[in-house]
């Protein structure tokens, strides 16, 4: 039987919710979710790269998502850390073919020399992040991040595949590999392994999925799907759940994607 989920108070929307979560945010989900990508390995450096270069071509068809993502693993050799910092001109040159919808082997090529100067001048992606992470949320240190990606020579066409949150952008791709690295969820789904940034700053990944749910349940007004929609939901996730607001996350994708909601 559906539930009647119109006019819920806070409590009962919370209640609602955290049903939601449970049934989601668990090992199944990873089956048909581009994060079983990261999943494939087991050092840290391997996992966030993974994540990020994943999340990167997290849009469309979810299935085409993971294919290319496992295509793109191939083509780093399945060491995708050794792979950037060891890398000769001439590896990249196996990357040129690689495409996912307007993400070429240009842009690839690219992604790769910013990961290697991120790892070597920056000492990784976890220490680029938490060094600009606010006491609020992390907005301001993903537009810093996309600063420092493209502080090197780079093709003017591959900065449109790193959002700007300063820009109004959700971001929603970034905000999602954030929830992958730095929430610890003890349900074997996001890996928790970036310790030096709170997970109570963490933003919902924001998509046509989420918001289109999170309006039914009036947890949103705002109709675009932007940075100021994201600071609003926010807002209101929060109230549910100030710790640990992006679990919600589960609920209003699995209500979207797996129900109809």
């Amino acid at each position: 039987m559906k539930r009647n989920t119109k006019n819920l108070n806070t409590s009962e929307l919370k209640d609602f919710l955290n049903e939601k979560v449970v049934a989601y945010n668990n090992p199944k989900f990873i089956e048909s979710d581009p994060i079983q990508i990261p999943h494939t390995f087991s050092l840290k450096e391997d996992i966030e790269i993974a994540g990020f270069l994943t999340a990167t071509i997290a849009w469309g068809n979810r299935k085409s998502i993971i294919n290319n993502a496992k295509r793109l693993m191939n083509l780093l050799d399945n060491s995708p850390y050794d792979f950037i910092i060891n890398h000769k001109a001439s590896d990249l040159e196996q990357l040129k073919p690689f495409v996912h919808r307007t993400f070429n082997g240009d842009d690839c090529t690219q992604f790769i020399k910013s990961l290697k100067n991120i790892y070597i001048k920056h000492n990784g992606l976890e220490v680029l992040f938490s060094k600009h992470a606010e006491n609020n949320n992390l907005q301001t240190a993903i537009s810093k991040f996309k600063t420092v990606f493209f502080e090197i020579e780079h093709l003017e066409r591959t900065k449109k595949h790193v959002s700007d949150p300063l820009k109004n952008s959700a971001a929603k791709r970034i905000n999602m590999y954030l929830r992958w690295m730095v929430r610890q969820d003890n349900a074997g789904v996001d890996f928790g392994i970036w310790k030096s940034i709170s997970p109570s700053l963490l933003s919902c990944p924001l998509d046509v999925h989420s918001g289109n749910v999170a309006r039914k349940l009036g947890l949103l007004t705002r109709k675009q799907n932007d940075a100021k929609a994201l600071q609003e939901l926010d807002l209101n996730l929060r109230q549910l759940d100030n710790e640990d607001p992006v679990k919600y996350d589960f609920a209003l994708f699995g209500l979207g994607v797996f129900e109809g909601f």
